[in-house]
């Protein structure tokens, strides 16, 4: 019964990883791709609509289940026969609480930055309000993309591993 536990820890910390990595890379190379070639108006606007939909229990069940899964994974191997395993949910545990840090600490403010200035209708400089968010957040969800996948693939190695240890 705990092995069933442990492999679903695994294989559950392994899925949110994964889909989190996904959705930041999906920003980078395809949404802010299009973003970026629309009018001030329509990249503010779609932005903040956008910031607004993401807030979601699907998206908070995988944004923190990651996290959750693979502490959990972790704990549930710290049993000697399982050790060799450790290490790379110890590091894909790390790398994904480094996106946390990140899109908690830089892309929220940013994005709370770009609510605050208001109804786009209304906004007396578009281009200045752009300016100001799209070039420091597209590089901090890079960041945010780049540890995560490097989370994920150290939960695809543990899972290797896990798969040759049964």
């Amino acid at each position: 019964m705990l092995e069933l536990f442990r492999s679903s820890a695994l294989a559950a910390a392994t899925l949110t990883t994964g889909l989190m990595a996904d959705l930041y890379y999906a920003y980078a190379y395809s949404v802010m791709l299009g973003l970026s070639r629309t009018a001030d108006r329509t990249f503010v606007s779609a932005m903040q609509q956008i910031n607004v939909a993401i807030l979601n229990p699907w998206f908070f069940i995988i944004f923190f289940g990651a996290l959750v899964f693979t502490a959990l994974a972790g704990v549930l191997h710290l049993q000697a026969d399982w050790r060799g395993v450790l290490p790379w949910i110890a590091a894909a545990l790390v790398l994904f609480a480094a996106s946390l840090v990140i899109t908690i600490g830089f892309n929220v403010p940013l994005n709370n930055e770009l609510a605050a200035a208001g109804d786009p209708d209304h906004i007396a400089d578009l281009a200045a309000v752009r300016e100001r968010f799209e070039a420091r957040w597209i590089r901090w969800n890079i960041a945010r993309a780049v540890a995560s996948t490097a989370a994920f693939g150290c939960l695809i190695w543990a899972l290797v591993l896990h798969g040759r240890a049964l």
